[in-house]
């Protein structure tokens, strides 16, 4: 049986180094990430990939510090994985690394406690950390230092390096909706375009959606409506990059109408294409054959 590469990535490093932005970031790179799996899970985990290798490609692990008895379990899972490793597998361990007056500051501003200094100082807590992970830094093949990063450019090194050109890490959304029926909870982004001249008072557009070119034409045909979409054109061009570059991985843009099922439709629809080639987009129509559901 013939498997796909897969590339496991194995996130460890100091406690509050930035693991938490770290996994989220390869999330939003879409690998399957798994916080706090036991070592002495390793090679079972790796056989379950074996079985369904065709789905799963890209995995990554979180190991945090659990004490020296759980470090000594993972160097050993590490070395019988690495003597028996089947070809398809390649794994990498990513340690995350900061100077300690960064490492204090950071505890300071959270009030956390360390996990190492329960009962005692808070830097004597990273120093006895930085000592039962010196071997494991020693096995790294990657370490970044977060001392002077701030969450975006840590999310930027992080898709940088284990990105790939066949998934975009940002996308944009425009989606359609009924203000009758609610606004999307998830939205990013809320317009009103009621304001619109309303297809649904002409009695042949009136069973009509946006999706068909004379509900469409007519909506489009209005200077107002034509002013509208170039101010938002606009908008939407100054602000889609800086989202990108905050470190965002979605946008969801909501435009909504009475119904959900003309004007919100047909910009939606407009948005979607004009930005298609500028960035992964998609376009759904919450409410659009709600009306229909009702009628029947």
């Amino acid at each position: 049986m013939s498997h796909a590469d897969v590339d496991i990535v194995i996130i460890t490093g100091m406690s509050g180094a930035g693991k938490t932005v770290a996994v989220q970031s390869f999330e939003d790179l879409g690998f399957y990430c798994v916080d706090n799996l036991p070592p002495a899970l390793l090679g079972k985990f790796v056989e379950l990939i074996e079985v369904g290798a065709d789905r799963v490609t890209k995995i990554a692990l979180v190991m945090d510090l659990r004490g020296q008895s759980f470090f000594d379990e993972l160097f050993q899972a590490l070395d019988e994985l690495s003597a028996s490793a089947p070809a398809w597998l390649r794994m990498q361990i990513l340690f995350l690394d900061a100077k300690d007056a960064a490492l204090v500051q950071r505890y300071k501003e959270t009030r956390r406690t360390h996990p190492l200094a329960m009962d005692g100082l808070l830097l004597e807590g990273i120093q006895k950390e930085r000592q039962l992970l010196e071997e494991m830094k020693g096995r790294a093949q990657q370490i970044v230092d977060t001392t002077d990063l701030k969450p975006r450019a840590l999310r930027e090194k992080i898709q940088k390096r284990f990105g790939t050109k066949e998934r975009p890490v940002f996308t944009v959304h425009f989606l359609s909706f009924g203000f009758k029926y609610g606004i999307p909870i998830d939205a990013d982004l809320v317009f009103d375009v009621r304001f619109l001249p309303n297809p649904h008072y002409i009695a042949e557009l009136q069973p009509k959606t946006g999706l068909e070119q004379e509900v469409s034409s007519y909506v489009l045909k209005w200077q107002d409506t034509q002013q509208f979409v170039h101010k938002l054109t606009d908008l939407f061009s100054f602000m889609l990059p800086h989202y990108k570059r905050e470190g965002k991985s979605q946008v969801v843009i909501a435009i909504g109408c009475t119904g959900g099922q003309h004007r919100s439709v047909t910009l939606a629809e407009h948005f979607g294409a004009y930005f298609e080639e500028a960035w992964r987009t998609y376009v759904s129509h919450r409410d659009i054959s709600k009306r229909k559901a009702q009628l029947s």
